[in-house]
């Protein structure tokens, strides 16, 4: 299970979130990501409270992919600072997690 990672990733629009998306699961970075629309951040930016709306990316993947990930996603994204964020995957079916390792680059 230590292998395996879910990789956080927000972007300013639907647009930007499906292209990095589909660009992460076509290099075969992630098995999967899921575009979750329409959250509301709430954030401290340039010496101010700031309220955005923004989309979520959570990839699919496993933690030895975590840098060209972080690679490819700062190419695309529009923000300065974005947010790449990977957490453990502490439980998950065998089967899941295998087919996670089976659709992502060795």
């Amino acid at each position: 299970m230590k292998d395996f990672i879910f990789v956080f990733v927000t972007c300013c629009s639907l647009e930007e979130a499906e292209m990095i998306g589909n660009l992460l699961v076509a290099k075969k970075l992630a098995a999967c990501v899921n575009v979750i629309p329409e959250i509301k951040s709430i954030f401290f930016w340039e010496k101010k409270i700031s309220k955005e709306k923004e989309v979520l990316l959570i990839a699919k993947t496993r933690k030895v992919l975590f840098d060209s990930i972080q690679r490819e996603v700062k190419k695309l994204h529009s923000y300065d600072l974005p947010e790449i964020i990977a957490l453990p995957v502490v439980m998950g079916s065998y089967e899941y997690l295998e087919w996670i390792k089976r659709e992502t680059q060795e």
